[in-house]
Formats: C-alpha cells, structure tokens, sequence
C-alpha cells in the first residue's frame, strides 16, 4: 500500500529529517486551510491526507525517542 510505503520511508530518515519533514507538513497544512478559508481550494481532502501524515511522522518520532 502507499502509507506503508511512506511510513517505511519515514523510519528510514534520522531525526532532524523528520524533523524538517513535520516542518514541511504543518506549512503545508497552514497554507491549505488558508485556501480553504479563502475558497481557493479544489481539493479538500488533501487538508485530511496531510493531517494523517503529520500524525505519521508524529507517531515515528516518538518511537525512535523511545528506542534511544
């Protein structure tokens, strides 16, 4: 499946990428609610994907602090 692809791309990265990846996401998510507020946005299930991938990443951070 695709998520079980991205999840095994996100254990494969160190911690400061991930990082930067949760980075990314949350600018991303910031910049599709504010097209959604501002009805610029066509595709709105884009806003739950990226909120499912913030949680990914969330959840691989967590697991790799509590190996350490």
């Amino acid at each position: 499946m695709k998520t079980d692809n991205y999840v095994k791309e996100l254990r494969d990265k160190s911690v400061s990428e991930l990082g930067e990846a949760l980075t990314a996401a949350k600018k991303e998510l910031f910049n599709l609610r504010f097209q959604n507020a501002t009805n610029q946005l066509d595709n709105t299930s884009r806003i739950k994907e990226v909120r499912k991938n913030i949680a990914r990443i969330q959840t691989v951070l967590t697991e790799s602090a509590a190996k350490s």
